[in-house]
């Protein structure tokens, strides 16, 4: 998909399934990020937390081993390559570790088998206790749309791997993101990944439930 110029009127619509995209109100497709440096550079640079990251020459599970961190912090400090003791919102983790491994399947919302936006959606209920939309398309319409430079732990990153707002996952951080992933179930991966990289849409935040005022 060629990414939409900034001089075009955004007048056009494309469809993901059967629900149409503005383009009017809806963030410019990044497809050839990878391409363009300053798209690129809007995503925050792992090198920016030199300080959370743990030395390529050290084993992680050698890191900090007589610290009082738990296994959940353990797990994910491994996962997002840091320090264990900096990992400190467990209610996402453990909501989130709770489908870990789960494998993918289009439709799913069960530990038989659950897609990216049923995932989120199971996570965000048991972590902070809100109800969101069911697809990946209907929750880019509700979150706020957020510079990728601003982001922390429970945004949500969008992507366009099928066409349209097609994939979501959860922010974690040092540039990580937990989803359930067509080829791997639910897993931990890298927006620096080129595969994501070229297809990420953008950030998006949920800060009340749905509904309320």
């Amino acid at each position: 998909m060629k990414p939409v110029s900034s001089n075009k009127p955004a007048a056009t619509r494309q469809t993901t399934g059967s629900t149409p995209i503005d383009k009017k109100n809806d963030i410019r497709f990044l497809d050839d990020i990878s391409n363009n440096p300053r798209l690129a550079a809007t995503l925050p640079d792992a090198k920016n937390e030199k300080k959370e990251t743990v030395p390529s020459n050290e084993p992680v599970s050698s890191i900090n081993t007589n610290s009082k961190a738990t296994a959940l912090q353990i797990k994910y400090g491994q996962l997002l390559g840091t320090d264990a003791e900096q990992v400190e919102n467990t209610e996402l983790l453990k909501s989130a570790d709770d489908w870990y491994g789960t494998r993918y399947r289009m439709g799913g919302t069960s530990r038989n088998g659950i897609d990216c936006s049923a995932f989120v959606q199971a996570v965000y209920l048991t972590a902070f206790g809100m109800t969101i939309p069911r697809t990946a398309y209907e929750q880019y319409r509700v979150a706020n749309r957020i510079s990728a430079t601003e982001m922390k732990e429970g945004d949500l990153v969008f992507f366009n791997t099928t066409g349209g707002v097609s994939h979501v996952g959860i922010y974690l951080r040092n540039n990580k993101f937990i989803h359930a992933s067509s080829s791997k179930g639910v897993v931990v991966s890298d927006l620096f990944d080129p595969y994501y990289l070229k297809r990420f849409l953008g950030v998006g935040r949920i800060e009340r439930p749905i509904g309320t005022r």
